[in-house]
């Protein structure tokens, strides 16, 4: 797959120092649960416990960028938490993230570690290449879980292919390229916000495709950085 990700103008010009990263992780072996996944949570779990405060988590740098972020996509991040915090937020209340499958939860470990929000979808469900842009009025789009598409307005962030919405930017997917267990190939999206460097993007998304192949085998290929910044 050739990977390019363009920019709208529109986003160019409103948030002109955002970025993503995108990686590629090829043959996995998506399961429901494995001793491999089991032993990762332990262990990541204990690391964000003994490093993060849930008193003091609202202060922490990348948080407040998302949120701030957030306030300027006019999405409250106070009732719609970036994915980041909510699943660290989740763990440091004593409880456990969700059991997807090894892939989909090596993923939410990485991103609650990194507090960067992430998306994984079935790379052969895809059609690049991708675009960052504001949603066209009226637009449908399937979320992760949902009956039935709901309409989009203009004022949303969206990743989309050459089909379709992939992603309302940065906190919902799409039903339709989610990872299964029938997937074998996999992207991997970490979503950056203004003020969040492409140093902590790239590694965020290093640690996923680690974290993946860990758990699921396979063979990552290409981990990319694409800014918004006018060239």
């Amino acid at each position: 797959m050739q990977l390019h990700l363009n920019w709208d103008s529109l986003v160019s010009s409103k948030f002109p120092e955002l970025s993503v990263c995108i990686g590629i992780i090829n043959g996995v072996h998506v399961e429901k649960e494995n001793e491999q996944i089991k032993k990762l949570k332990k262990s990541v779990y204990e690391e964000v416990k003994a490093k993060y405060n849930i008193e003091t988590l609202k202060d922490n740098p990348t948080v407040r960028a998302y949120r701030d972020f957030y306030w300027k996509l006019n999405i409250d991040p106070t009732k719609t938490r970036p994915s980041g915090e909510a699943l660290l937020r989740r763990v440091l209340h004593g409880e456990e993230l969700p059991r997807i499958s090894n892939v989909v939860d090596a993923y939410n470990l990485a991103s609650m570690k990194t507090i960067i929000p992430i998306s994984g979808f079935d790379k052969d469900r895809l059609n690049p290449p991708f675009e960052v842009r504001f949603a066209r009025n009226g637009e449908p789009f399937t979320g992760i879980g949902m009956n039935k598409p709901f309409v989009l307005i203009d004022k949303m962030l969206v990743l989309a292919d050459q089909k379709q919405v992939l992603c309302i930017y940065p906190y919902r997917d799409s039903e339709y390229t989610k990872i299964t267990e029938q997937t074998e190939n996999v992207l991997i999206v970490g979503y950056g916000a203004p003020g969040i460097a492409t140093e902590q993007l790239r590694d965020c998304v290093e640690t996923t495709l680690t974290y993946i192949k860990l758990v699921a085998n396979g063979e990552a290929e290409i981990v990319k950085i694409f800014s918004s910044k006018p060239k």
